[in-house]
């Protein structure tokens, strides 16, 4: 979910004037040692979100939930963030990543409770009405969070319904508190003090109290109902039945009892979830809703207030049903009252709920025309999972008349990674299109003549998923062909595939079109953060190809386009490998650390950052930090559709290597395949340089290697300098000099060495030499002006692997508390708020190397 947030559903409701204070509750809500979850479970009607809110603390992390929240990325955006303003930054990290695309939920969690498990202080998680969010994809995320629940955290959930959790387990091991519908009755003396003021006799509150059964919802009724009676002896004694009865029965005496005019009100407003002027002005046709809702708030009339302003605000769920089931049982037909809702939401932009009430009032059709027109927005956005949604709700007859919805709905699916059944629906909206014009219904003319060139881009995403390269390039050629001048979003999305599918098959060059393509039309749509998504993939290439310049033309070039949005951080780390290529070390740490400052990058950003600075702690000497740094990065990997040309257990490899530990670098070379090919040519060349440290003969491996790399300058380069090595040959130097003056690379010639460029006679070997005889690293690490101690070092250590807080305190052998104390000293002196940037600040400051 990209889209804005509701701010009301992260807002913790008020406590009501005299409510009845219940400590017997309050101490079962308590966090105690070991438990980890406390269930708040009752029908409609027993108080549970009021119990709840009055028991919350300011700062709890509060989230109400509601049938949209059954998406995953919309529940868990709503849960980071209010974990993110209760402990600013712990989610930051989780945050960026859900909504980077399809990620699964493990992995967006992993890095939250691992920030949580060192939280200096502890947090309350409230999920209220969690019944209307519940299904299987929620279940897996919250059963995942349950089983890896650090101590500082406190999930209080509050649901009509048992929750799909491992409950019975977690009751086994003493890790659960429960609050029922038997606990949250009100007991006589609860009943006593509820209708204190309003001169009932012990007699008719212990009526009361036995039919109702204790039950909040309908006591509160009654007291609406007991209001200015003056035989409320008469009202208790005729008072029975059982639950639906009595509320039955009392909805009638409040109802029954109020003006026309607020009876009025309160059953055609029941239609929305919720209320504002406006909007029920709309539903009613009447003007003065605001009004209204402020008089009912006052009167306690089951609304219950959403935001400080007094501008939002809901029924209570148990009146709002009821509401809804007598106005159905008066009129019958409400669907005019959920087309004016349709029209307001709509012309206020909330194109959800406009598609909501549209399909509520059976005018699915008008559904259809909300959801085509908002497709392209939502898309760009990246709401794909609103849309999918949909798909649902539009009958299937509707949409076989409509291409533009039609293809709208398999982009959706393919964002959803479900592939099933997409070919057929591609083929069914050709055969639209090949249809009489008349018979089609178009309301967004624009799209309908992107559709052709959209059906052969997914057909070309299709292919590629199914790892047939050659139909992903045939395919995305015919997309091109037929695309709509001006269409830069199918072009882009077109050249990318087809790019994606040339570089898996080492055809660089056409990899670099494709993607040149792809940024340039992705810049002229306005999509930002995608261009500097691109630009990464591109520099990357350019790379490949030993086209430094090249490279850091086009990341600042993003820079300059898109500086401050997300996707700046990998900028600067892109510009971190090239400066380290040219042995500029100062100005690669430099890039770092303007990079980790913004945070602003892409979910591949924490392995690449790490990657970067192990290299420049290499070329430092310090072998054991580059070491910990590539074990950090490999924990915290991200893949993309990019192919992964460079593993990281191949560059961990190279570090083995260096730091002269081949038998473990030969475990590594032993899952390699025997097949040369571009997708592993990396790896290959890691092989020949183990080869040599072994003292083998890697000469054969080199040549092979040589001749199929022809084309890719960048790890030419790096083959023929091997080869020279290998073979005591100036020969490959000198072309692999050659080759690198224009570009200025350094690094590759003197990280093995500077024998072979002693007998070198060309300007470009001095410079070289030069810069091989300089200081490796000019800048001494910065001080803190508060040292860490001894202790806060060994705690910031053990920060950068994956132990939580329990573990670490195991590891010191010291007490959880005296971990979190020394996490708290550590932010503080680092001036950091969370787990990953403490680290960060750790590595730019030397801290780890010590």
């Amino acid at each position: 979910m990209a889209g804005p947030l509701v701010e009301t559903k992260l807002y913790r409701p008020r406590s009501r004037a005299g409510l009845v204070h219940r400590p017997r509750l309050d101490e079962r809500l308590l966090r105690k040692d070991g438990t980890g979850l406390t269930l708040v479970s009752a029908p409609a009607g027993f108080g549970k979100t009021t119990l709840v809110s009055a028991w919350a603390a300011d700062d709890a992390a509060w989230v109400s939930l509601e049938e949209s929240d059954q998406d995953p990325v919309a529940f868990w955006t709503y849960v980071l963030t209010a974990l993110d303003r209760a402990a600013p930054g712990i989610a930051e990290d989780a945050l960026a990543l859900l909504q980077a695309g399809p990620t699964p939920i493990e992995t967006v969690l992993a890095g939250v409770l691992n920030e949580l498990s060192v939280l200096p202080g502890e947090i309350d998680l409230v999920l209220d009405d969690y019944h209307l969010a519940d299904g299987l994809e929620i279940s897996r995320g919250m059963t995942y969070l349950l089983d890896h629940l650090p101590p500082q955290l406190h999930l209080l959930i509050s649901t009509r319904a048992d929750p799909a959790l491992p409950l019975s387990r977690l009751r086994t091991r003493g890790e659960l508190v429960e609050v029922r519908a038997a606990d949250l009755r009100f007991t006589l003396e609860e009943v006593d003090s509820y209708f204190t003021g309003m001169g009932l006799d012990a007699a008719a509150i212990a009526t009361l109290e036995e039919r109702t059964e204790g039950w909040i919802a309908a006591l509160g009724l009654a007291a609406l109902s007991l209001r200015g009676r003056s035989d409320a002896s008469g009202f208790i004694d005729d008072f029975a039945g059982d639950d639906r009865y009595v509320v039955d029965y009392l909805v009638d005496e409040v109802l029954d009892r109020q003006p026309e005019q607020v009876r009025r009100f309160l059953l055609e407003t029941s239609v929305v979830d919720r209320l504002t002027g406006p909007l029920c002005d709309a539903v009613t046709g009447q003007p003065g809703g605001r009004a209204m809702l402020e008089s009912l708030e006052r009167q306690n009339l089951f609304v219950v207030p959403l935001d400080d302003r007094r501008q939002w605000y809901r029924y209570h769920h148990l009146f709002t049903d009821v509401l809804r089931a007598r106005l159905l049982a008066e009129r019958g037909d409400i669907s005019e009252l959920h087309r004016r809702a349709a029209q307001w939401y709509d012309d206020a932009g909330d194109t959800v709920a406009a598609v909501h009430h549209a399909v509520a009032a059976g005018d699915v059709d008008h559904a259809a025309d909300l959801v085509e027109l908002a497709v392209p927005a939502l898309r760009r956005e990246r709401q794909e999972a609103t849309i999918r949604r949909w798909l649902d709700v539009i009958p299937e007859d509707v949409v076989r008349r409509r291409p533009v919805l039609a293809i709208g709905f398999v982009g959706a699916l393919m964002a959803s990674n479900e592939f099933t059944g997409v070919e057929q629906r591609l083929q069914d909206i050709e055969r639209q299109l090949a249809g009489p014009a008349d018979a089609l219904v178009v309301v967004d003319r624009e799209e309908l003549e992107r559709v052709p060139s959209g059906i052969e881009t997914y057909r070309a995403a299709l292919d590629l998923i199914a790892g047939k390269p050659t139909g992903t390039i045939e395919h995305a050629a015919v997309a091109l062909r037929l695309v709509v001048p001006g269409d830069d979003l199918t072009t882009s999305a077109a050249s990318a595939l087809s790019a994606l599918a040339s570089w898996s098959g080492g055809d660089i060059e056409a990899a670099h079109r494709g993607y040149a393509a792809a940024t340039a039309g992705l810049e002229r749509a306005g999509h930002i953060s995608d261009v500097l998504g691109c630009s990464v993939t591109l520099a990357d290439l350019e790379i490949t190809l030993g086209h430094l310049r090249q490279a850091q033309a086009t990341l600042e070039r993003a820079l300059e386009v898109g500086h401050g949005v997300r996707g700046t951080s990998d900028m600067y780390v892109g510009l971190s490998r090239i400066a380290w290529e040219r042995n500029d070390l100062d100005a690669a740490t430099d890039y770092l650390r303007r990079g980790e400052e913004l945070a602003s990058d892409l979910p591949q950003n924490p392995y690449r950052w790490r990657l970067a600075m192990a290299r420049i702690r290499e070329v430092e000497g310090d072998l054991d930090s580059a070491l910990e740094l590539l074990d950090a990065a490999i924990k915290v990997y991200v893949g993309d559709f990019s192919p992964n040309v460079r593993p990281l257990t191949a560059v961990r490899a190279r570090l083995l290597i260096a730091r002269g530990e081949l038998a473990a670098a030969q475990e590594w070379a032993a899952g390699l395949p025997d097949e040369l090919s571009y997708l592993h040519e990396y790896e290959h060349v890691t092989l020949a340089r183990l080869m040599m440290a072994q003292h083998q003969d890697a000469g054969p491996l080199l040549d092979k290697l040589r001749e199929a790399a022809e084309g890719r300058t960048g790890s030419l380069i790096e083959i023929l300098v091997l080869q020279a090595l290998a073979a005591r040959d100036p020969a490959p130097l000198e072309r692999a000099l050659a080759l690198a003056e224009p570009e200025g690379y350094v690094r590759v010639f003197i990280a093995d060495g500077t024998a072979m460029l002693q007998r070198q006679r060309s300007a470009y070997a001095q410079r070289l030499l030069d810069a091989a005889g300089r200081p490796k690293h000019v800048t001494a690490p910065r001080s803190l002006i508060d040292p860490l101690s001894e202790r806060e070092l060994d705690v910031l250590r053990l920060l950068t692997g994956e132990l939580d807080g329990p573990s670490i305190a195991r590891e010191l052998v010291v007490s959880l508390n005296t971990v979190r104390t020394h996490t708290k000293h550590i932010y503080t002196k680092l001036g950091v708020n969370n787990r990953r940037a403490a680290i960060r600040r750790a590595h730019q400051l030397g801290l780890l190397t010590r």
